[in-house]
């Protein structure tokens, strides 16, 4: 269900930060240098399994998704050249871990997704009705104007939970508030999500 968004999310406060580095690791993938795999697992390893566990919450099918992302990085780089590394990464692990949460589903084996999945019903589309409502570029295109119409924080609480896939808790306790009072703001949110989606004429 979570297909239909292609935000990447490039973290502000990493903008400028790191630059010179990122720069030197992609240089390693455009020589064809195999180092560029080990600079980028000891960079944003860390990274990448957070995004994949926050999806599948089994540490093996993460670690396969996190080394299938570093693989898929060197299939891609070149000719890409990415303009947010981290970003980069994020939107490659994330696709991954979604496919193989979709793969695991069919087997009957659920996990962290299905949480996030089950929040979202209300407030998007079904896959099924993207394609006869709306195509799922316009949609991503109204999402992204939502998102940009909110504060900072909401904009990062949202896309930090349906992007990345954070649990509440750990939302909660990074923002000094219980878990109850974020799952609060992440209904608000929802709603508001919600309402501008219907006011753009999207059948929900």
């Amino acid at each position: 269900m979570l297909s239909f968004c292609d935000i990447v999310y490039e973290e502000t406060k990493d903008k400028g930060r790191g630059n010179v580095e990122d720069q030197q690791i992609i240089e390693l993938y455009f020589q064809r240098d195999e180092r560029a795999i080990s600079e980028t697992a000891a960079k944003y390893g860390g990274f990448c399994t957070h995004i994949a566990m926050n999806i599948l919450s089994v540490k093996e099918d993460a670690e396969e998704c996190v080394s299938d992302t570093y693989f898929s990085a060197w299939k891609q780089i070149p000719p890409t050249m990415p303009e947010v590394f981290k970003a980069f990464l994020g939107r490659i692990t994330r696709n991954l871990s979604i496919s193989k949460f979709r793969a695991m589903r069919a087997k009957k084996r659920f996990n962290g997704l299905e949480v996030m999945l089950s929040e979202l019903e209300d407030c998007l589309p079904s896959l099924e009705n993207v394609e006869q409502v709306v195509e799922a570029r316009q949609l991503s295109e109204y999402i992204s104007i939502w998102l940009d119409s909110l504060s900072e924080e909401d904009c990062a609480l949202f896309v930090r939970r349906y992007w990345y896939g954070e649990e509440v808790q750990v939302l909660a306790k990074k923002c000094g508030i219980t878990a109850g009072h974020m799952a609060q703001k992440m209904l608000r949110l929802r709603k508001g999500l919600k309402t501008f989606l219907e006011q753009k004429g999207v059948a929900l």
